[in-house]
C-alpha cells in the first residue's frame, strides 16, 4: 500500500469534478443464499471477509485503501492491497458487495468505492450486527458520496497518526434545538484524551458542489443553533465539542470562511477551524489546522496555521 507521504497528488481525489457521474462497477446477476452458506462453509469466506463488510457497514461508503488502513487498525493483516483487492472481487461476485468508480471529462476516476448490497446486509443482520443500510443508500449523489470518503480519510488519518485518540464516531448526530432538527457532522467525530482531560472533534466536510454556499449557509444556521443553546449534556457531549471543517484545499477554506463571515454565523462560543484533505497525508497531524485571525496592521482576516501538539505522535 502507498504510505500517506509518498502520495504526491496536487488536488483532493475527494474533491468535486466538473460534471462527474457515479458508474456501476459491480456485479449483475442472481446469487442465492445457499451458494453464499456454500462459500462460508468451504473457508472461501473468512473472519477477514467479515470484518470487511462490518467496516464497509460502518462507513457506508469507503474506497479498497481505506478498508486496507482500518483493518490494520482493527488488527487484522490484508498482507498487500492486492490481496485485498482479490476479497473485495469474492465480496463483489458473491453480491455481498457492490462497487462503482467515478467519470468525469478527465477520464475514469482512480479509485473504487464500495457500499452494501443485499446478501451483506442479510449476513449482517444474520450475526445480529446493525445494519440500516436500504438499497436507495446506493444511489445517493456524488457530492454526498466524495463527503464521506473525504470525512473516512480524516478520521483515519487521526487514528493512524494522533497518539491521543480515544475513540470516533462515523455519523455523529447533533440537535439544533430551537428548529428542533436533528443533523449530523458529515466528516464524523474524534475523541481525544490526555492526562485525563478530552475533547471531542466534530469534522463538517465541505465540497464545491452545485449551490454549496447555500447548503453551507443551512448547515451553520444549524451548527449555530446547537452550539449557542448548548448545556452539558446536549447530544451526548458533556462539553463543547470543536468544530473542523474539511475542505478540498487552502483556497476553498478561505471561500467558505467568507461565506461564513458574510453570512454572520460565527458562532460565539468556540473558534473555528479549518483543515484540508491533503494536509491528512502529513506524517503528523500538530499542523494540519488553519484559522483565520484579524491582522493587527491590515485590519483584515488572514489565514494562519495553528500548532496543536495534542495531535502528536
Amino acid at each position: 500500500m502507498v504510505e500517506d507521504n509518498q502520495i504526491k497528488a496536487q488536488v483532493s481525489p475527494f474533491a468535486i469534478r466538473e460534471g462527474e457521474i457515479k458508474t456501476f462497477d459491480g456485479k449483475d446477476g442472481y446469487v442465492s443464499m445457499n451458494q453464499i452458506i456454500h462459500k462460508i462453509n468451504i473457508g472461501h469466506i473468512t473472519d477477514i471477509h467479515f470484518a470487511i463488510l462490518e467496516l464497509v457497514n460502518e462507513f457506508e461508503f469507503i474506497t479498497s485503501r481505506q478498508i486496507y488502513q482500518m483493518l490494520e487498525i482493527k488488527g487484522f493483516e490484508p498482507k498487500s492491497q492486492d490481496k485485498l483487492n482479490n476479497k473485495l472481487e469474492q465480496l463483489v461476485k458473491s453480491k455481498i458487495l457492490t462497487r462503482y468508480y467515478f467519470t468525469s471529462e478527465e477520464g475514469k476516476g482512480i479509485y473504487r468505492i464500495y457500499c452494501l448490497e443485499k446478501m451483506g446486509k442479510y449476513l449482517l443482520t444474520s450475526k445480529e450486527i446493525e445494519c440500516k443500510w436500504q438499497q436507495t443508500d446506493n444511489v445517493k449523489p456524488v457530492p454526498m458520496i466524495k463527503k464521506r470518503l473525504a470525512g473516512n480519510q480524516t478520521l483515519i488519518a487521526y487514528l493512524r497518526k494522533v497518539k491521543a485518540l480515544d475513540s470516533y464516531v462515523v455519523k455523529p448526530s447533533l440537535t439544533a434545538k430551537t428548529v428542533g432538527k436533528t443533523f449530523k457532522a458529515t466528516g464524523g467525530a474524534v475523541k481525544l484524551t490526555k492526562n485525563k482531560k478530552s475533547i471531542v472533534f466534530l469534522f463538517e466536510v465541505i465540497r464545491r458542489e452545485q449551490d454549496w454556499q447555500k447548503k453551507l449557509v443551512d448547515k451553520m444556521t444549524m451548527y449555530k443553533d446547537f452550539y449557542e443553546n448548548f448545556v452539558p449534556g446536549d447530544s451526548g457531549y458533556s462539553s463543547l465539542p470543536q468544530l473542523i471543517f474539511v475542505c478540498e484545499d487552502d483556497k476553498h477554506t478561505v471561500e467558505t470562511f467568507k461565506e461564513i463571515v458574510k453570512n454572520k454565523l460565527e458562532i460565539s462560543k468556540i473558534k473555528l477551524y479549518f483543515t484540508t484533505d491533503l494536509r491528512q497525508n502529513q506524517e503528523t497531524l500538530e499542523n494540519t489546522l488553519i484559522e483565520f485571525r484579524i491582522d493587527e496592521e491590515t485590519k483584515k482576516y488572514k489565514m494562519y496555521n495553528v500548532e496543536v501538539k495534542l495531535l502528536g505522535m
